[in-house]
């Protein structure tokens, strides 16, 4: 008798979960793709270059977030009813309910964007790597695109790639993954779908499904990491408009002939500066001088590197009056605008929230759990597998590489894993080298 293959739900459609499924698929395992958004490519989609209404707060940042200058924890993702009438821009705060297994109707303007919020995508955003080292197997650039190429190009590729290849097919898009857990031998996914009926209404389902393994690929780019600087809350709240972390980002509009501070001097920072050094007055990088800052070369004329932000000044009531701030080597600027916080992401996996543990220090960390603080993962062997039950995999963890081919390199490996071709080492052995890390 045939031995029936294992049925894999993976989470997400962008890099990693279109090249996991692709590959999967080809090793003859059942697959099926969740996906928040309306079309593949994640980040690379047009579909998160949405403007970003989502902010943030600088405490409680890994599992909490702000919208209309009030500080809210990260509801239940099944309240999706509180999420939406939080997310109206006039603040209005209205009651609603998910009743049944349909949920109920509503009529809110901002529904798409409180279901799926934006990603880190700006409208002048490039590839840096090139076109050469971020081919997938199988699937050639179009003729004529240059080396680096802009998001819009990257995320046709993506889209094209999963047509190409069927993985469209297997996508239920519009649909939030909102719990996974293991019930005897088999992941139990649970997911709502949003159904638009209009411009203005929509309604949520409920399901949910059974699977033999996991995949996810949720990315690292929506969970916005701030420091906690003495001062910068008190100026969110007092200057909504004027501090945002560089995920809303989009373009240079509205900057001009502005002085801007950057906290960080990553590759976001540094892009970012590029992009409004044609528009604004003065641009001010703020650094604490960390392994990952881009040399202070890459900085356009109109732009300096400073020291890390030692705290804000107390901001007044008055809009139009510059801040203060003061830097950790006693410098002071008295003439800022604007603040972009350009300090990256924490790792959050809201759907598997018994994985998480963001109070424990990560040198305390437990054999189970996945995420403590935010800035790692944790018991993944080979950054893939799941070492207490390697049926539950992550594709797309490391950062600083080439991340079409590492990737995909990954979701190779774990199809064949998945689909019985090669196999794991025994727990122990795998706890053993990640250990020795």
């Amino acid at each position: 008798m045939a031995i029936k293959p294992p049925r894999v739900a993976i989470i997400g459609a962008g890099l990693s979960g279109v090249v996991s499924a692709k590959h999967l698929k080809d090793s003859g395992v059942e697959v099926v793709v969740y996906e928040r958004s309306s079309k593949s490519g994640g980040n690379w989609s047009v579909e998160m270059l949405k403007e970003a209404r989502f902010e943030y707060l600088a405490e409680d940042v890994v599992l909490g977030f702000t919208m209309n200058g009030e500080h809210r924890s990260l509801p239940s993702q099944a309240d999706l009813a509180s999420v939406y009438s939080e997310a109206r821009a006039n603040g209005e705060q209205k009651q609603r309910s998910l009743n049944g297994d349909h949920g109920n109707s509503l009529e809110l303007d901002e529904i798409g964007l409180a279901y799926a919020p934006p990603g880190p995508a700006y409208d002048g955003l490039t590839t840096n790597v090139p076109t050469s080292l971020q081919e997938l197997k199988g699937y050639p650039w179009p003729e004529g695109n240059e080396q680096f190429v802009n998001v819009r190009v990257c995320g046709e590729y993506l889209q094209s790639y999963a047509r190409e290849f069927g993985v469209e097919q297997v996508t239920k898009y519009d649909t939030r993954v909102e719990n996974v857990e293991k019930r005897g031998d088999r992941w139990r996914v649970e997911y709502t779908t949003l159904v638009l009926e209009g411009p203005n209404k929509g309604d949520i389902t409920r399901s949910s499904d059974e699977f033999d393994r996991v995949v996810v690929a949720n990315g690292h780019y929506h969970a916005s990491k701030v420091p906690d600087t003495p001062g910068l809350k008190e100026w969110k709240y007092t200057w909504p408009d004027r501090v945002q972390h560089s995920k809303s980002y989009r373009t240079p509009d509205g900057f001009k002939d502005q002085n801007i501070l950057l906290i960080g001097a990553g590759v976001s920072s540094t892009d970012i500066a590029r992009e409004l050094s044609h528009v604004a007055n003065k641009i001010y990088q703020s650094s604490r001088g960390g392994a990952y800052d881009l040399p202070t070369e890459l900085l356009p004329a109109a732009a300096s590197r400073v020291a890390e932000v030692a705290h804000f000044a107390h901001p007044t009531k008055d809009q139009t009056k510059p801040g203060v701030v003061t830097l950790r080597d006693g410098r002071v600027l008295t003439d800022i605008d604007r603040v972009i916080v350009c300090t990256g992401y924490h790792f959050a996996l809201p759907f598997l929230r018994s994985f998480h543990s963001d109070s424990t220090v990560v040198d305390q960390v437990n054999d189970t759990l996945l995420v403590t603080d935010g800035t790692q993962m944790h018991n993944l062997h080979k950054d893939l597998f799941y070492i207490p039950d390697p049926t539950l995999a992550f594709v797309g963890v490391p950062f600083y590489t080439a991340t079409f081919s590492f990737f995909e390199f990954q979701a190779i490996a774990v199809a064949a894993v998945f689909s019985g071709r090669a196999r794991l080492p025994a727990e122990d052995e795998m706890r053993r080298e990640y250990r020795e890390r």
